[in-house]
């Protein structure tokens, strides 16, 4: 198969799966039969898929990073002993580990093509990734508390795992509780790294954006948290502190400078 022969099976078996899809026809361009393609997977269910599916689908994914790029930890550069600031899209990253910020449902945004980065790790791993969500999920049987995290494999991104926490939902200006909530999320990131031997893992900006907390309180606790586990437990794990948008890393390049 060609690339685009994969995107267009993909789209077919995924607009066969649902009756109410029967109206919709294949895109005339490459940019929308991508677009339709994230939407499909970002408001699939977490169901059984067939192997050959899964096949094509890896095959797409890995092409698509190829097109993208791959960032190698080995060729940033430190700010710091042990710390680095990257501005890019975490998705494209070859990290052992990067973190997502996931709500606690932690089955990914079920919000077509939208522009969190729960969204993006999801479409860019590909539907095994909501699977295996669900199936801890399911075992857990409550939903993921704020604060604590979650590992699994990454599937079709560059990195070895996605590490997934739920940061606290500011409205307004945070409380102690929200600070303590998002210093929990570095924590038991790192933590969970530590346990697992991970030797780098990439942060994204956790609970800013959609969950509301103002941008420089959370680099303040992120930076402050980061520093002292490491400081508290000799770690030489590498932590890239992931930054997508300009303020951000404006905000981080003065926190880091």
């Amino acid at each position: 198969m060609t690339q685009d022969e994969r995107l267009k099976y993909l789209i077919r078996y995924l607009l066969a799966e649902r009756r109410e899809y029967a109206g919709i026809a294949m895109p005339g361009s490459v940019d929308e039969r991508r677009r339709l393609l994230r939407a499909l997977m970002n408001v699939r269910a977490p169901e059984p898929v067939s192997a050959e599916f899964l096949a094509v689908q890896d095959e797409y994914l890995q092409e698509r990073l190829t097109e993208r790029g791959v960032q190698r930890v080995e060729d940033l550069t430190p700010v710091e002993p042990g710390i680095y600031l990257w501005q890019g899209d975490i998705t494209t990253l070859a990290a052992d580990g990067i973190v997502n910020a996931a709500n606690s449902g932690m089955t990914g945004c079920y919000v077509p093509c939208h522009g969190c980065i729960d969204n993006a790790i999801h479409t860019y791993a590909g539907v095994q990734l909501r699977l295996e969500c669900a199936r801890i999920m399911a075992e857990q049987g409550h939903e993921e508390p704020t604060g604590e995290a979650k590992m699994t494999p990454a599937y079709g991104l560059p990195s070895r795992y996605v590490l997934h926490t739920v940061g606290p939902i500011v409205r307004g200006a945070p409380t102690l509780r929200d600070c303590e909530l998002l210093a929990s999320c570095y924590r038991s990131c790192l933590e969970l790294a530590a346990e697992r031997k991970l030797g780098s893992i990439a942060f994204c900006c956790i609970s800013t954006g959609e969950f509301g907390f103002p941008n420089r309180p959370a680099a303040d606790i992120a930076v402050k948290t980061v520093r002292d586990c490491k400081a508290r437990t000799g770690s030489e794990m590498k932590v890239i502190f992931n930054i997508f948008k300009d303020k951000d890393y404006e905000i981080y390049s003065d926190l880091l400078g």
